[in-house]
């Protein structure tokens, strides 16, 4: 038996944006916390927000509990929008105030090129943590946008801040 050999033509999504997401529980309270979030996360998704093309959960680890997901969106305006929404900007800012026992990162990539990440509270390294330098999410570092250096079809062009 030979080995089926696939691959996609993505030629219909050119401007195709990829991101990983992840909760680790850095205390058992971060246990509850996480729990908290997965039927939210399910519901807002089963929404089919305008421009998510896929979501997959993921499980990073056990010990300590590292949950995830993988999404697929049709363009980076889209999936900014949906972040700037109920109820991701609920979710957002319960955790900046809150983030009860967990860290949280991101890390994103652009079909057209650019990548760019966050890492929340963080009680280990994970992903280009391993792999860049850090540098304090400020400035220039403090949005997406920014980082990834994104520009696009009807938005302003990305300024550094002072």
């Amino acid at each position: 038996m030979g080995i089926q050999r696939e691959t996609v033509d993505l030629s219909s999504f050119p401007d195709l944006v990829v991101i990983y997401l992840g909760m680790r529980a850095n205390s058992l309270r971060g246990l509850a916390t996480i729990m908290k979030f997965g039927p939210q996360i399910e519901k807002s998704v089963s929404a089919k927000p305008d421009g998510l093309l896929l979501h997959e959960q993921m499980l990073f680890g056990l010990f300590p509990l590292h949950v995830g997901m993988r999404q697929y969106w049709r363009d980076y305006e889209s999936l900014e929008r949906w972040t700037r929404q109920m109820p991701h900007q609920k979710w957002w800012k319960a955790f900046l105030s809150d983030p009860g026992g967990t860290g949280f990162w991101h890390e994103t990539y652009f079909k057209r090129g650019g990548m760019e990440s966050i890492f929340d509270n963080m009680s280990a390294p994970v992903g280009f943590m391993n792999v860049g330098t850090r540098v304090p999410a400020k400035g220039p570092m403090f949005s997406a946008r920014s980082r990834g250096k994104i520009e696009g079809e009807g938005l302003p062009p990305v300024v550094p801040e002072e």
